[in-house]
């Protein structure tokens, strides 16, 4: 545990070093996390607006509410760890990984976790940014506030886990896009991100439920708003949890098979 300590901090160190020197892909980065929120945001607080002020259970101050809160979801819960894998089995470097003394899901973690906390405060900043443009409704219990510091950790490692394990599909084939751009269409539609959840049709909200794509996002979202109840949130825990436990077998599972599979592409 020590050990892991010190990589992790490491990690922290040589991330921030990173982020300083490339600023420019980090500002590219942060349009990109800011920009289809905001996109949605105009666009359901316009339709909104032009319906008489509401669409469903939303109004036009609540639409802004839900979707300034989804980016600060997204932007806790977010993992690049699809777009880098493909590449290290392709080019070679994944092989250096194998050789050091711990799992190389360590360092993707410590790696994940240092962007956040470096980048979270300009988040925040925008988040505020947009609360003085758009004025959201927004007053949650402090149960609920309380409530999502859990929720938000375990949205995290759910959403790692499960895209980590779908990462490595690249042990098999070396060319993962299709297989990206498929998941992130079910995560576009099935988390919340394109709209709340309950504007859908029942059934898509019940796949919804079931598959783990709302509870890596959908679901801190509405707790944060004040939109569920304690047994509610504690059922949507619940959830995460047995996705928290399904996404590590998975893992494990995919992860011995893949390494007995795994040649290296590049040089």
């Amino acid at each position: 545990m020590r050990g892991l300590a010190a990589l992790y901090v490491q990690q922290f160190k040589t991330t921030f070093a990173s982020m300083v020197q490339y600023r420019a892909s980090l500002v590219i980065w942060m349009i990109s996390h800011v920009l289809e929120p905001l996109v949605y945001l105009i666009v359901w607080s316009t339709v909104s607006y032009t319906g008489g002020g509401s669409v469903g259970d939303y109004t036009t101050r609540e639409f802004a509410a839900y979707f300034i809160v989804l980016m600060l979801v997204n932007h806790v819960s977010y993992t690049w760890i699809m777009y880098e894998f493909e590449y290290r089995v392709r080019e070679g470097t994944f092989s250096v990984t194998l050789l050091k003394p711990v799992h190389p899901i360590h360092s993707d973690i410590a790696d994940n976790i240092s962007s956040k906390l470096i980048t979270l405060p300009l988040m925040v900043l925008i988040a505020l940014g947009l609360a003085a443009a758009f004025h959201p409704l927004l007053a949650p219990p402090m149960w609920a506030v309380v409530a999502a510091i859990p929720v938000l950790i375990l949205a995290f490692m759910v959403r790692f886990l499960l895209e980590w394990t779908l990462a490595q599909s690249a042990f098999w084939t070396t060319r993962v896009t299709a297989i990206n751009q498929i998941y992130f269409v079910l995560v576009l539609f099935l988390s919340g991100q394109i709209a709340p959840l309950t504007l859908f049709p029942a059934p898509v909200q019940l796949v919804a439920a079931i598959l783990p794509f709302r509870w890596m996002i959908g679901f801190p979202v509405e707790l944060l708003l004040g939109r569920l109840s304690p047994v509610q949130a504690l059922t949507g825990i619940g959830a995460q949890v047995v996705w928290l436990a399904i996404g590590f077998a998975l893992f494990r599972i995919v992860w011995r098979a893949g390494v007995r599979v795994y040649s290296a592409v590049g040089a």
